[in-house]
């Protein structure tokens, strides 16, 4: 196909919903190809907010304001970047002509774990570690003890780890019914997962348009409180266990159609792989392609909205540490030594505009033939970050 530059006054323009770090590399990869870029979040100067042609500042879980913003701009997609939207928005707009990546049904489905895991057990008929879905703390006893300890206990709809826990017997429910509450999005219902005793976990970057369906190679990852603080690329394991990985996150991709890239995540134990979650966009251990690959996985996601080639090229072994927060500050300033910069590393700071203790503020990036090194480089160049307030 041919793609042309759009000129100014008749531009493709796509309107992220949500505007975090990584929005913020969409928008960056998307202004390269001459796509204008509207920016949306619930607070102002959001990451993508500095970076994008407009930014706004709503809230996205009312239907009426959003879908008044989409007229408004009437962007050619829509690219929900956070779990805390209107769905109905979202399908009212598909259903007045806008398009939304990679479909409203696919948003709705994966914002919430109920959905997606149901359609990928039931529907699909995929691996999955065992579950049950409660309301009420006597739910949640009651459930835990069918699933055996120790049990994961997670909100529903929520992103980063927030609200997760790990529950190792009865004492320790009141404790993950509390922590489910810090939710970023509905805590009202929880999903109680087996604990799989697995022997890693992975992130299957699964990009797709009409017409081709590529993978990225497997990333590793290390998380603390649900949300990741180191990952790697490639994560070694075997030919089987990788081919049944792609397998079924070609089965749940195609499942869910439309454009753009996928963040399946995986359980494996030997050569057994069990379906975890998935994120209909760019994914927060996937920054690592930030060094590792010629298309970055926010390259690859514009490129895919847009209908273009997937190709692109791996560089070799990466890692990425995520910086995170140790204060709470209304204008935090970054401070990045400058042995972190070199011929194979370098740091992203996101420009957000507060920090609190554990927000993530920075990502550090090392590229090396031995992945080994690169992760401890990775989080050496994390843990050598500081962050002062101006």
């Amino acid at each position: 196909m041919t793609f042309t530059t759009p000129l100014q006054n008749d531009s493709i323009k796509i309107m992220l919903l949500g505007s975090g770090e990584l929005g913020k590399e969409v928008a960056i990869e998307a202004q390269r190809l001459g796509v204008e870029v509207v920016a949306v979040d619930k607070y102002a100067n959001a990451p993508a907010h500095l970076v994008a042609n407009r930014a706004y500042v709503i809230d996205m879980k009312d239907k009426d304001a959003l879908l008044a913003l989409i007229e408004k701009e009437k962007p050619t997609y829509i690219l929900p970047e956070v779990e805390a939207i209107s769905i109905e928005a979202l399908f009212e707009a598909e259903s007045r002509g806008f398009h939304v990546i990679p479909n409203a049904e696919a948003v709705n489905k994966t914002m919430n774990r109920k959905n997606i895991r149901i359609f990928a057990s039931q529907t699909l008929g995929l691996k999955t570690s065992k579950y049950e879905f409660v309301k009420s703390f006597e739910a949640l006893k009651i459930s835990a003890q069918n699933i055996g300890f120790p049990c994961v206990i997670k909100p529903v709809m929520s992103s980063s780890g927030h609200g997760q826990s790990i529950a190792r017997d009865e004492s320790q429910l009141e404790r993950s019914w509390e922590i489910a509450k810090e939710a970023r999005g509905d805590a009202s219902e929880l999903i109680v997962e087996e604990f799989v005793a697995f022997d890693y976990e992975i992130t299957l970057l699964t990009t797709r348009t009409e017409n081709e369906t590529v993978f990225c190679e497997p990333i590793g990852h290390v998380q603390k409180d649900g949300d990741y603080i180191l990952s790697w690329q490639p994560m070694e394991m075997s030919d089987i266990a990788l081919e049944k990985a792609k397998n079924i996150a070609k089965a749940v991709t195609d499942g869910l159609g439309g454009r753009g890239i996928f963040g399946v995540e995986f359980f494996v134990k030997d050569d057994e792989v069990y379906f975890s979650e998935l994120s209909p966009r760019p994914h927060d251990t996937g920054m690592v392609t930030l060094i590792t690959q010629s298309q970055s996985e926010f390259a690859l996601h514009v490129r895919a909205v847009l209908g273009l080639p997937l190709d692109f090229k791996f560089y070799g072994a990466g890692a990425s540490g995520a910086f995170k927060s140790k204060l709470q500050s209304h204008n935090p300033k970054i401070v990045v030594p400058s042995s972190a910069f070199s011929a194979n590393s370098f740091v992203r700071v996101f420009g957000k505009p507060e920090s609190h203790i554990g927000r993530r503020m920075a990502v550090s990036l090392v590229l090396d033939e031995d992945v080994e090194v690169a992760k401890q480089k990775a989080l050496e160049i994390a843990n050598s970050i500081n962050e002062v307030e101006l």
